[in-house]
């Protein structure tokens, strides 16, 4: 479709206070309930606040001393997705998880206690496993001088004993790092006095149960994708479905963009809520249910009965094909849950999708010391099987970034694409970071306020210097 042959709706805004303004036309929650399925509350639950309209400077991406007071003041102090359970599901297990300078192992020592220590010998200094890597051992060894400890981090072995007398094996426990469990994933924190998860989880715990606890999951693809960015623009490029207009046109015959609902939860949760199977306020074409039906794509050769949706029929087709692969009954799933775009974001990296057939997880890390290079972890997770034991999370594949995800083994060539776009603008808005006279970017009020939400909590930990006080 031509660009010219696109419409942006606009209602009046005089009347309106900054942030009110929607798109004309049904909500997602009126699409959502237009469905007549029973929906979980969290699902139609909404938390809007206008929280202003100023540019948010580039600097904030681009700057080599923004990015020292995150590494300095935010990645040790806020809990962070490390791995899953099922990456580390025996004793001996173990993985590493990085950010930075950072760099924290963690170990299955008991059949149900996990533990994760700085990932340093304390001798001369040695990592105890490279980084980015996961493995098993029936205790931690340096492979530099051989120093050993045991999977709970008590101090069994150093050569040549005798020379180190001044070496107490009680002071030479390898210390901890915070760790703790929710949803099927391990969270790590550096900050011995930080608060407990839960204060950063928020409604996540609340809105993710049932139908939605993610411990109920498991990992059956990961991607990691490098990127030419600032690990905040990456992040934030799936924040927000504005985009789908310029970037993902295809699907506008199906996609609720300029409709969809945002939602800020607390300081450090987020959300959005799109449909799919009703088209964009931008297309204007005129289509019947079943060429609706066949564009979205996922009930190949259904027919949509006279006074039926095409949502409705590819739901079904949905619950029909994944209950089978899963053995999962989805009887009680709404078609929203089968079918929409529903991402939660947790501060500070990590996106979380509750739905059935869109069942993702993100996490945007930088590389290395670079503020200019991001990581992006691509991972989906498939129902468990009841019953059956939970498979072992498959380790990652690396994607350089002039790769396509849809070259990656198990990806559908077809999302793959989707992802592409989207990623294949980051480096061009780096750039435009750089090169731009404007110093800083002109956000939405609402359809880009978790940007804003995002970027204010990130604030908050920056604001605190070293000893607590702000």
């Amino acid at each position: 479709m031509a660009a010219d042959d696109r419409f942006d709706p606009q209602e009046d805004p005089r009347a309106l206070a900054p942030g009110e303004a929607r798109c004309p036309g049904p909500s997602t929650k009126d699409l959502i309930l237009g469905d007549g399925w029973p929906t979980p509350p969290a699902l139609t639950a909404e938390s809007y606040t206008f929280l202003g309209d100023q540019d948010l400077p580039f600097e904030r991406y681009t700057s080599p001393a923004f990015f020292d007071l995150e590494m300095k003041r935010m990645w040790p102090k806020a809990w962070q997705w490390a791995c899953r359970e099922e990456h580390i599901p025996d004793v001996g297990d173990h993985i590493t998880y990085d950010v930075g300078p950072y760099s924290v192992l963690i170990v299955r020592s008991a059949p149900d206690e996990i533990k994760a220590y700085p990932n340093a010998c304390l001798h001369r200094g040695t990592q105890l496993k490279p980084s980015d890597t996961r493995g098993f051992a029936p205790r931690l060894r340096c492979p530099f001088h051989g120093w050993m400890w045991s999977l709970d981090g008590q101090l069994e072995e150093l050569p040549c004993r005798w020379d180190f007398p001044h070496v107490k094996d009680e002071d030479f426990k390898l210390p901890e790092v915070r760790l703790e469990r929710w949803g099927g994933f391990i969270f790590i924190n550096l900050d011995k006095d930080a608060p407990p998860l839960a204060e950063q989880l928020g409604v996540l715990p609340d809105h993710f149960k049932d139908g939605w606890d993610l411990s109920k999951r498991h990992v059956v693809l990961h991607l990691q994708k490098e990127l030419n960015t600032n690990w905040k623009a990456a992040q934030e490029a799936f924040l927000e479905a504005y985009h789908v207009v310029a970037t993902h046109a295809q699907g506008l015959p199906t996609a609720g963009d300029a409709n969809a609902q945002y939602d800020l939860f607390g300081d450090h949760v987020s959300r959005f809520v799109h449909t799919i199977g009703h088209p964009s306020p931008h297309y204007r074409f005129a289509q019947t249910q079943q060429e609706i039906l066949e564009k979205m794509g996922s009930a190949p050769g259904e027919v949509v009965p006279e006074g039926r949706l095409a949502r409705s029929v590819a739901a079904a087709a949905l619950r029909k094909r994944i209950g089978a692969e899963t053995g999962v009954d989805l009887a009680t799933y709404s078609d929203s849950e089968m079918l929409d775009s529903i991402e939660y974001h947790l501060f500070p990296n990590m996106c979380l999708f509750p739905g059935v057939n869109l069942p993702m997880i993100y996490r945007f890390r930088p590389i290395g010391m670079d503020q200019g290079r991001a990581l992006f972890d691509l991972v989906f997770l498939q129902l468990n099987t009841p019953g059956e034991p939970v498979p072992r999370a498959p380790d990652p594949i690396r994607i350089r970034e002039d790769q396509s995800y849809a070259d990656a083994p198990g990806m559908n060539p077809g999302l793959g694409f989707v992802y592409d776009q989207d990623t294949d603008n980051l480096a061009m808005q780096y750039k435009g970071f750089l090169a731009s006279t404007k110093r800083g970017e002109t956000l939405g009020n609402y359809q880009e306020a978790r940007i804003r939400h995002f970027h204010k909590a990130l604030d908050a930990f920056l604001a605190k210097v070293p000893g607590g006080a702000a």
